[in-house]
């Protein structure tokens, strides 16, 4: 099955998952694999959300050593690939140098002194909201965690297959030129779909709040990476799904204060 093939790739690929098997690469399945990104997040969440409620209700733990361990989990997932990305890119905006010298700084294998700081940043905020988040869990707040990672996917496709290229090689450009640019039609479908269960739910507010979050942040996104970087590369999509992500893990954060019920 196609799309069965297309989301192994996504987990060979984007995740520590062991997929021991040589997965064909011809365009249908590079095609499959990028409509299926959101479900890729999906099944992150899923994950996200099991373990976390098993650590709150079948054991002892503090909060504080819960939201460690899905600090670790959010980390150890995709095996710090998006977070490569994010140092990569964050060490070639903080440059302040033009477009042409940023992509040249992304492609050194060596780390520099901003991509360590924003790096550090980057993670010690996700483990603060999550700590917090932990401290503050409300009815809510579970099915808002999976909708996380699945933002955050369909974030990356996205921009990877819509914002032009910075150059012609690399991860973004062999997504674009074998998936195409339509292949991300199908995630409005799965926008409307994760959306509707929740118009009905005690607290609707809570995830229209989430959703429009992650549509400003896309928008957002697909012009300041022009600007920045003068197009999409593997190193910004990425940083892209880190950026959306922590933007999502802080609403969340903030709507754990915003509504008491």
């Amino acid at each position: 099955m196609k799309i069965w093939t297309g989301f192994l790739i996504n987990l060979q690929f984007f995740t520590v998952v062991p997929v021991k098997k040589q997965l064909p690469m011809e365009k249908v399945y590079i095609k499959r694999a990028v409509q299926t990104f959101p479900l890729l997040g999906l099944l992150q969440g899923a994950l996200y959300i099991t373990v976390l409620y098993a650590m709150v209700e079948w054991t002892p733990l503090s909060p504080l050593a819960i939201a460690f361990i899905l600090w670790l989990l959010t980390i150890m997932i995709t095996g710090g690939l998006h977070i490569d990305g994010w140092i990569d890119a964050s060490d070639a905006y903080f440059s302040y140098r033009d477009r042409e010298k940023r992509l040249e700084i992304m492609q050194d294998p060596r780390t520099g002194a901003f991509g360590v700081i924003s790096v550090i940043v980057l993670l010690s905020c996700r483990m603060f909201f999550l700590y917090e988040i932990v401290q503050h869990l409300k009815d809510w707040s579970y099915s808002l965690i999976i909708l996380v990672p699945f933002l955050g996917k369909t974030a990356m496709g996205f921009v990877l297959m819509q914002v032009h290229l910075a150059k012609n090689e690399g991860l973004a450009a062999f997504f674009q030129s074998t998936a195409g640019k339509g292949s991300t039609s199908i995630y409005y479908v799965y926008l409307v779909l994760g959306m509707l269960p929740f118009v009905f739910y005690k607290h609707p507010s809570v995830y229209a709040v989430l959703f429009i979050t992650f549509i400003v942040s896309v928008f957002f996104l697909k012009r300041k990476i022009v600007k920045w970087f003068g197009g999409i590369t593997g190193d910004v999509a990425g940083a892209s799904v880190e950026g959306v992500e922590i933007i999502l893990w802080m609403a969340i954060w903030l709507l754990h204060y915003g509504v008491t019920v």
